[in-house]
């Protein structure tokens, strides 16, 4: 059955559950039935074998599980005689079996149906008389290896999820990344590392600490297949949202991957995959979401690990989480000296810019800048996620820069890369074509300043050109006469005292002499100003978009002369007809 046939065949369920379900919750009941009848197939063929296996090691006192998964030659298997066919012949009884049968599964896989909450659609589904007709439709499909291969059905499950992401977009944002974006992401993921990725036999890891509905493991490991299919990517995952993460794991089952390294909680109070390292992640975190609720654990571990752990270099404001995961990130890049790490993250703007010198925000730029691990921070147009139109920005991390790219930030304006969207969904207007992705991966990969119709669109800097010295500017307090007071003990005795009225801040630029700087920009209007060192801060931002503005000169006075003449003569005459 062609997989176009098979997603809409399984969304012909969707009309019985019309009236008793909102058109939101449709995927409580669809994705897990989806998954139960893609494994019911899948163990069929070793279903009696299983069991007799099963007898054989229990009547020889043995743990039966590990010779269980080896006759049913998967990761996963079931110990009950039942299966979906079975339960159709006892109508009466169709919840408590329905139960027993998920109960048979592997620990995994029964887990993956307690994070869909399924016990009480079951529950529902059997108070509106619904639960038999709704098992039987699905008991139609053939879900077979042979019928629908693993990419297929790996496939069909992602045209589910995006279609019930659309309909309660409202909250999709929150779990779906576009998959524009994340292949945007991959592509300049692998980019440079082609050859290493072609060889026979490689295998990678990679790690999505936000895994959402598992879009970024999969799309990666479709572009590593399509280039190797012999390459193998190890994937590993968190998620805190339980059907999400429950999506996420039914995913990967369904396309034969092994689920054992998706973890279910909160990444930044609990992480889930301590003390391990990855060749490559990819993260969309929450934008803008405050973290006050594991705030202590946070603060915790900053003070008591420091460097050792993963906040060492500062904290941003409560606010806004989105600098603590990049932060997990790095602290989660396999070492330079065993081959690295690169990595993509999706933040907002706020992390570029936000924070004064010597703030959390300011001093995790410098960290990243001053250990030159930014390669490339690329713009995207607005209205690109399903909730929310602001502008996001892709950073690309690495600790193995090739040479070339060494103590040096390529900033990417791709604002303008983008074609409508057909139809609207929440927030998103606009989509990255295929053409405009190719072309983003180009201007990364040539790592060369880019001009087109007079406007930059790729820009190369220093790392210290982020960087600046806040140096504050002391002046004289003075009495009613206009004299100088001067400290009349200790350390401050025969100085001058400053006025903090008066006091002032300047930025100046890492890449300049402070003294130069104030005989020039400070003394000429205040001669009796002094900078005060023990005040002096380093600090880093990123002003993407400055760097990106083009001046557009104003329109000659005599055209807007005319045109302003023509409007008042036009009001004019609109008065006088009026009167008339």
């Amino acid at each position: 059955m062609a997989d176009t046939n098979l997603s809409s065949f399984i969304w012909s369920v969707a009309d019985l559950l019309r009236g008793d379900y909102r058109q939101s919750d449709y995927a409580k009941v669809i994705l897990p039935f989806t998954v139960l009848r893609r494994l019911d197939c899948v163990l069929e063929p070793t279903k009696e074998a299983v069991l007799a296996e099963k007898a054989l090691r229990e009547k020889a006192g043995l743990n039966p599980e590990p010779f269980l998964l080896k006759k049913a030659g998967q990761l996963f298997c079931n110990t009950s005689a039942l299966d979906l066919k079975k339960l159709m012949g006892d109508q009466d009884h169709i919840g408590e079996n329905l139960r027993a049968y998920i109960q048979a599964f592997t620990p995994a896989v029964r887990d993956i149906f307690e994070n869909f909450d399924f016990h009480t659609q079951i529950d529902r589904l059997q108070k509106a008389g619904l639960l038999y007709l709704v098992a039987e439709k699905f008991t139609q499909v053939d879900l077979h290896p042979e019928a629908v291969s693993n990419a297929d059905m790996g496939m069909v499950f992602e045209e589910l999820i995006r279609k019930f992401s659309e309909l309660s977009n409202e909250t999709a944002g929150e779990h779906f990344t576009p998959r524009e974006v994340i292949r945007l992401m991959v592509n300049l993921l692998f980019v440079e590392d082609d050859e290493a990725l072609t060889k026979p036999g490689v295998v990678r890891s990679l790690y999505d600490p936000t895994a959402g509905t598992g879009g970024m493991l999969s799309v990666a490991e479709d572009y590593l297949l399509e280039h190797n299919p012999k390459a193998r990517l190890v994937m590993h995952g968190q998620e805190l949202n339980p059907e999400s993460y429950a999506i996420c794991k039914a995913d990967m089952l369904i396309k034969g991957q092994d689920i054992g390294q998706i973890i279910r909680g909160n990444t930044l109070s609990e992480d889930g995959h301590p003390g391990k390292v990855f060749d490559y992640m990819l993260s969309n975190p929450p934008f803008g979401v405050e973290w006050k609720k594991i705030e202590k654990e946070v603060r915790k571990e900053a003070e008591q690990l420091g460097f050792n752990g993963r906040f060492g270099p500062g904290l941003p404001r409560v606010s806004d989480g989105s600098l603590l995961f990049l932060l997990h990130l790095v602290s989660k890049m396999r070492p330079a000296v065993d081959g690295g790490c690169r990595f993509g993250i999706v933040l907002n703007g706020s992390p570029l810019f936000t924070g004064g010198a010597g703030s959390g925000e300011s001093e995790i730029r410098r960290y990243m800048l001053e250990n030159d691990l930014v390669e490339a921070i690329i713009g995207l147009p607005t209205d690109m996620f399903y909730n929310t139109g602001i502008s996001t920005y892709v950073w690309i991390v690495s600790n193995r820069k090739p040479e070339h790219r060494k103590g040096q930030v390529q900033l990417i304006d791709a604002s303008a890369f983008w074609q409508k969207m057909r139809k609207s969904l929440g927030s998103k207007r606009k989509e990255l074509s295929p053409e405009h992705i190719a072309d983003i991966t180009r201007i990364f990969g040539d790592f060369q300043e880019v001009t087109r119709d007079g406007v930059p669109i790729s820009r190369i800097f220093k790392n210290e050109a982020f960087g600046y010295r806040s140096i504050t500017v002391e002046r004289p307090e003075r009495d009613a006469s206009g004299k100088i007071v001067v400290g009349q003990k200790g350390k401050a005795k025969g100085r001058p005292v400053a006025d903090s009225s008066l006091r002032d801040t300047e930025n100046v630029p890492l890449s300049e002499e402070v003294e130069a700087y104030f005989k020039r920009e400070v003394l000429p209007h205040a001669s009796d100003a002094w900078i005060d060192p023990d005040k002096t801060k380093v600090g880093y931002e990123i002003p993407f978009n400055r760097h990106f503005y083009v001046f557009k000169p104003p329109r000659p006075l005599a055209e807007i002369d005319t045109d302003l003449k023509a409007c008042t003569d036009r009001i004019l005459e609109m008065i006088a007809g009026l009167s008339k």
